[in-house]
C-alpha cells in the first residue's frame, strides 16, 4: 500500500491555532463504520449518537511540561525537549532522560545546562539530530518533577505556533493577552479534565473534548467508564516518509491497563456491548493487548509498537472517538483501517468542506460500529 494513498489536501485556515471556547462546545462529525450518512452536531451532544450501554474507554496520561528553555555555561540559549525517561533516583532529585535538543552547538559530554528553578542539566551522550541523553538534577529537598511543572512548557506539535503566527492572532489570543497567558491557557487546554498519570509529550487529544459533567452525565444515562494509561511519545505524530506503508516502523509506547479495566472490557466483549475507545492512544493500548492474549484484554504494563493500517483485524473497539489527523500519519492509517480509506477520506472532505477544524485542538469524529 502507498503511502501517497493517505494523502489529502487541507486548506492552511482549518488547522486549529487554539482550543474551542467550551471544551465541549467542538463540533462533531458522526459516520457509520460501514455505511450511512454523516452527522453534523456538537460534541456536548454525543450521548445522543453513541450506541446504548456502551463502556467508553478512555487514556489518563498526563502531559509533561517536556520543553525546557535554558542556557549554557557560556551564556547562549538552548533548549530541549524531554521524551523518554530511563532512569530516576529513589527520592525524585535526579533523573536520566533522552531529549531532543536545540543550538546545543558543539556542547560536549559533560557539559552542563542551567535551567529556571535550580535545575541543573548534564550531558551523558550525544546521538545524532540532536539526540541527547541528559542526567537532571535538582538542589537538596527538591524534586525534578516539581521543579518540571514549575518552569516547564507543554510541548505543543509545531502546527499549533505556526498556525498561530500565521493567523496573527484571534479573539481566545487577545484575551489570552500575550504570551504567557496563552501559556497558561494551554496548560489547562492541552489536558484532558480526567488527566492523571504524568508520562505522555503529547496530548490524546480525543479525550479534550470531554468535560466532567458529560462524563457524570454519559454514566447518569447507563454508559459506563473505564480508563487506561498510555503515554504518548513523539513517535506518534512523525511523518511516513517511506513510500511503502509497511515499510514504517512504529517507536515504542509504554502503556499500562488495570484490571478493573481488563475486567470491564473483557466483560462488556462477553455480553456484546460496545467498546467505545475515546481516541487512537486507546485502540493501540487495548488492540496490543488482545494481540498478546488471544483475543482478550490482560492487566498489566507493556509496550506496543502496533502499526494498524488498512487489512488489519479489530477484535476489541467497536466505535472510536477521535480528532481529525495528519495527512500520510499512522493515525489516518489506523482510522482508515479502522473505517476504510475512501469513507475516513470522504468524511474527511465533508469535514473540510463544512469548515472543521482540525488536528489536535479542533473538531472531533465519531465512527460508530453501526450506522
Amino acid at each position: 500500500m502507498r503511502t501517497a494513498e493517505f494523502d489529502y489536501i487541507l486548506p492552511e485556515d482549518r488547522i486549529a491555532a487554539f482550543p474551542a471556547t467550551r471544551r465541549d462546545g467542538s463540533r462533531l462529525l458522526c459516520i457509520g463504520r460501514t455505511a450511512g450518512s454523516p452527522t453534523h452536531t456538537e460534541f456536548s451532544r454525543i450521548g445522543e449518537h453513541l450506541p446504548s450501554a456502551a463502556l467508553i474507554v478512555l487514556n489518563d496520561t498526563r502531559v509533561l511540561p517536556a520543553r525546557l528553555r535554558g542556557r549554557k555555561i557560556t551564556g547562549g540559549s538552548i533548549e530541549l525537549l524531554l521524551t523518554r525517561c530511563v532512569q530516576q533516583s529513589q527520592d525524585g532529585s535526579e533523573m536520566h532522560w533522552e531529549a531532543l535538543g536545540r543550538n546545543l552547538g558543539w556542547a560536549a559530554v559533560g557539559t552542563h545546562l542551567s535551567f529556571d528553578g535550580g535545575l541543573d542539566a548534564e550531558i551523558k551522550r550525544r546521538g545524532s539530530a540532536g539526540a541527547v541523553e541528559i542526567c537532571l538534577r535538582v538542589p537538596a529537598g527538591a524534586r525534578v518533577m516539581s521543579v518540571l511543572d514549575e518552569v516547564g512548557e507543554l510541548p505543543l506539535p509545531p502546527y499549533i505556533e505556526i498556525a498561530r503566527k500565521r493567523s496573527g492572532g484571534t479573539a481566545v489570543a487577545d484575551a489570552a493577552a500575550g504570551l504567557e497567558a496563552a501559556r497558561a491557557l494551554d496548560r489547562e487546554r492541552y489536558q484532558t479534565v480526567f488527566a492523571t498519570k504524568a508520562g505522555a509529550v503529547a496530548a490524546p487529544t480525543a479525550g479534550l473534548h470531554f468535560t466532567s459533567d458529560l462524563l457524570k452525565h454519559l454514566q447518569t444515562v447507563g454508559h459506563e467508564i473505564a480508563r487506561l494509561t498510555l503515554h504518548v511519545g513523539l513517535g506518534t505524530f512523525r511523518p511516513v516518509k517511506v513510500d511503502v506503508v509497511e515499510n514504517h516502523e512504529m517507536e515504542a509506547e509504554s502503556y499500562e491497563i488495570s484490571g478493573p479495566t481488563a475486567d470491564a472490557v473483557n466483560e462488556a466483549r462477553r455480553a456484546g456491548r460496545p467498546v467505545v475507545a475515546v481516541g487512537t492512544t486507546v485502540v493501540r493500548a487495548l488492540e496490543s493487548s488482545a494481540r498478546r492474549n488471544d483475543g482478550r484484554v490482560a492487566a498489566g504494563v507493556a509496550s506496543s509498537r502496533l502499526f494498524l493500517r488498512p487489512g488489519e483485524p479489530f477484535f476489541v473497539v467497536t466505535d472510536l472517538i477521535t480528532n481529525f489527523h495528519l495527512p500520510r500519519s499512522t493515525l489516518l492509517m489506523l482510522v482508515s483501517a479502522f473505517a476504510g480509506r475512501e469513507r475516513i477520506l470522504a468524511a474527511y472532505a465533508e469535514a473540510i468542506a463544512a469548515g472543521y477544524r482540525f488536528y489536535s485542538y479542533g473538531d472531533a469524529m465519531l465512527i460508530r460500529g453501526s450506522p
